[in-house]
C-alpha cells in the first residue's frame, strides 16, 4: 500500500500533481498530517522521500524508470504494470488508480509539448531521460488507458561493446566500421525492440568529429556525442488541427541544412521517397525499417515510396534504390541469443532492374 494513503485527499493531489510552488511546503504538510494522526516518527523519512519522488519524478513509476535492468515499462490498466528485463516480462501490482495514472500521464506529457485528449487519442513524446512513452486511451482503446514507456541508455553504446555483449563478431564490426567511415549507405533493418536504434547510435559514433549530422525523428530516441549536430523531430497538429509537421516535411528540410551525414530514425512512409533522393543526391546516411529480413527491407522501401502520389513509377523507385542503399543490417532478437546481427547484405540489381541482397560473408 502506498505510503500515502493516509493522507488527506488534497495533500495527496498536491503530491501527486507537483503542483506546488514550494515542494517542501507539500512534504511539509503530509508530514504534520501523520503526525497528528499518530504515526510513528520513524516513517517521516519514508513519507518525505515518497513525497520528493512524486513531486520531482513520476510517482510510483519512478523506481521503474530509475531502474537501469528494465528496458520496457508499459500499463494495460490500472494497478497493473508489466516490465521487460533481458528479454523476460514480469508483472507487477501497483498502487495506482486511473485518475493517478491519468495525472502522472499529463505531467509526463507537459514538458513535451505534445497534447493527448478525444480529438488526438494517441500520442509519441520524449521524457525528460529520453525514454519514449506512447499514450493511447478510449475510445480507441476498449476501456483504460494504454501506456508503454521505451528506455534507453543514457550514453551511446559503441560497436565496441555490442561486440563484448556477443551481439556482432568482431569482424561485422570493422565491416560496419569502415561501411560508415566511408560514406555508405546503410538500412537497418529489423523486428520492434531488436536494437535497430542503439545500432544506428553506435554507427554514428564511429562518424569522423568533424561530421555535420541532422537527423530526423518522429520522437527524439538518437544519440550522438557530435558537437555539429542538428536533431529534429516531428510535430502534431493543433487543436484547430494546424501546424502539424510530418516527417517527410522534417527530412526536405534537412537536405536543405548543409548535412555531412543524415539519418532518419525510422522510414514506415512516403518519407522513404525523399530519403532515398537524399541519399542519391551524395549526402550518406542511415535509416531503420521494420522487416523480417535484408530481402524484405528492401521490398518494402520499394513500395513505401509509391505512397507519395500516383506519378511515382514503381520501376523509378526500384532503380533509385539500387544507386542510393549500399548496405542492409539485419537486426534480430531470439531467446537464445538475444539481440545480434543476424546478417549484412550488399545492395545489387537484379535482372529485372529490381534491388536485391546479397549476404555478406563474414
Amino acid at each position: 500500500m502506498s505510503l500515502l494513503a493516509g493522507v488527506s485527499r488534497n495533500a495527496r493531489e498536491l503530491i501527486i500533481s507537483g503542483e506546488s510552488e514550494r515542494p517542501e511546503d507539500a512534504v511539509s504538510k503530509v508530514l504534520d498530517e501523520f503526525v497528528l494522526q499518530g504515526n510513528a516518527f520513524e516513517m517521516e523519512s519514508q513519507i518525505a522521500s515518497e513525497a520528493v519522488r512524486r513531486l520531482h519524478g513520476f510517482g510510483v513509476l519512478q523506481p521503474y524508470l530509475d531502474d537501469k535492468g528494465i528496458e520496457e515499462i508499459w500499463i494495460n490498466r490500472p494497478n497493473q504494470i508489466f516490465v521487460a528485463r533481458s528479454g523476460g516480462v514480469e508483472a507487477i501490482e501497483l498502487d495506482l488508480n486511473a485518475e493517478e495514472l491519468r495525472t502522472l500521464i499529463f505531467k509526463m506529457l507537459r514538458q513535451s509539448g505534445r497534447r493527448l485528449d478525444r480529438t488526438m487519442p494517441f500520442v509519441d513524446a520524449a521524457l525528460p531521460d529520453g525514454s519514449r512513452l506512447h499514450v493511447v486511451i478510449p475510445e480507441v482503446t476498449a476501456s483504460h488507458w494504454s501506456v508503454n514507456i521505451r528506455k534507453f541508455p543514457v550514453g551511446v553504446i559503441t560497436l565496441d561493446q555490442l561486440v563484448e555483449w556477443n551481439s556482432l563478431t568482431a569482424k561485422q564490426a570493422e565491416y560496419l566500421k569502415i561501411a560508415v567511415k566511408t560514406g555508405q549507405n546503410m538500412l537497418i533493418a529489423g523486428a520492434t525492440h531488436s536494437g535497430k536504434t542503439t545500432l544506428l547510435c553506435a554507427l554514428i559514433n564511429e562518424l569522423e568529429s568533424g561530421t555535420r549530422l541532422v537527423s530526423c525523428e518522429e520522437t527524439f530516441e538518437i544519440r550522438s556525442n557530435l558537437v555539429d549536430w542538428v536533431a529534429m523531430q516531428t510535430r502534431q497538429p493543433n487543436l484547430e488541427g494546424q501546424g502539424e509537421i510530418p516527417l517527410r516535411r522534417l527530412v526536405k528540410e534537412a537536405l536543405r541544412m548543409r548535412p555531412s551525414y543524415l539519418v532518419i530514425g525510422e522510414v514506415r512512409e512516403a518519407e522513404s521517397l525523399d530519403l532515398l533522393i537524399g541519399m542519391n543526391s551524395g549526402i550518406p546516411g542511415l535509416c531503420t525499417i521494420h522487416a523480417n529480413s535484408t530481402q524484405s527491407a528492401l521490398l518494402k522501401l520499394c513500395t513505401l515510396p509509391l505512397l507519395a502520389g500516383p506519378n511515382i513509377s514503381s520501376e523509378f523507385v526500384r532503380a533509385t534504390t539500387v544507386q542510393a542503399v549500399d548496405l542492409v543490417v539485419q537486426c534480430s532478437n531470439t531467446a537464445e541469443r538475444g539481440r545480434w546481427i543476424s546478417e549484412i547484405a550488399t545492395v545489387t540489381a537484379g535482372i529485372d532492374g529490381g534491388p536485391i541482397a546479397t549476404r555478406v560473408a563474414l
